[in-house]
């Protein structure tokens, strides 16, 4: 099963976290709000993700990998 997920946004209501970081990629608990997310579908059984990326949207295959 695939999935996608929409991290496109620009944070505007989390500035200035938001100014140099993704919202899905700041941490929260010790974990970024995306990999909350990623967890979740993988235990659910989904194994391929897309990423609907744009803001700062190098950062995510820094800090996610591709896989």
């Amino acid at each position: 099963m695939k999935s996608l997920i929409f991290a496109a946004g620009l944070g505007e209501r989390m500035r200035p976290l938001t100014d140099h970081t993704p919202k899905p990629l700041l941490a929260v608990a010790g974990k970024r709000l995306i990999e909350w997310h990623l967890q979740r579908l993988a235990a659910l059984g989904i194994h391929e993700v897309v990423i609907n990326t744009s803001w700062l949207a190098a950062q995510f295959p820094q800090q996610l990998g591709d896989g």
